[in-house]
């Protein structure tokens, strides 16, 4: 059994759908970095590799050993939509509200990326770790989310994924011990 600890990244500030564009976190806020360090077991950390990603698992990372980072960890690849605000566009809707096969034009459908991530994240479990901190991003949490509750993609969407966040699954049997957690 592994407890993954799942840390959304440093909020971006864009208004916009933001996948695999490489934006910065904003880490200004100390204290709540610190209290999140504070909370997380000691153990590896692993992040995706987009710099919002790095960065914030630089500032919680202390005396914890480091993996390499890892592109299967990334935000949903919304293609053409990267960077677009939500539309009333017949596709993009149906993307949020029926998740599945649905993918943005030169993107990826949710389905894709929650096998993306839940064989990135089998790999790990390989390892035998007790503990594991994954730093990411709302929709890789997310899949796990799905995983651990057993529910469609679709009630996944209706878990909120606070910027420094925290979510713990269980694994062996799959549970979620505390989603969306401020420390």
């Amino acid at each position: 059994m592994t407890r993954l600890w799942l840390v959304r990244h440093g909020p971006t500030h864009a208004k916009a759908m933001v996948g695999w564009t490489d934006l910065p976190a904003d880490l200004s806020d100390i204290d709540a970095i610190a209290r999140l360090s504070d909370h997380l077991p000691d153990a590896p950390v692993v992040s995706s590799d987009l710099s919002r990603a790095i960065s914030t698992a630089d500032a919680i990372q202390a005396h914890r050993p480091r993996l390499p980072h890892d592109v299967a960890l990334r935000e949903i690849h919304f293609g053409d939509w990267e960077m677009a605000t939500f539309s009333d566009d017949p596709l993009m809707r149906a993307y949020w509200e029926t998740p599945g096969d649905i993918a943005p034009p030169n993107g990826e459908s949710w389905n894709a990326v929650a096998t993306r991530v839940s064989t990135a994240i089998d790999g790990y479990l390989a390892l035998g770790l007790p503990d594991l901190i994954v730093v990411g991003h709302f929709g890789m949490i997310l899949t796990q989310v799905q995983r651990a509750l057993s529910i469609t993609p679709y009630e996944a969407f209706g878990h909120r994924i606070d910027n420094l966040s925290v979510t713990e699954i269980t694994t062996a049997p799959w549970s979620a011990e505390r989603i969306n957690h401020k420390p």
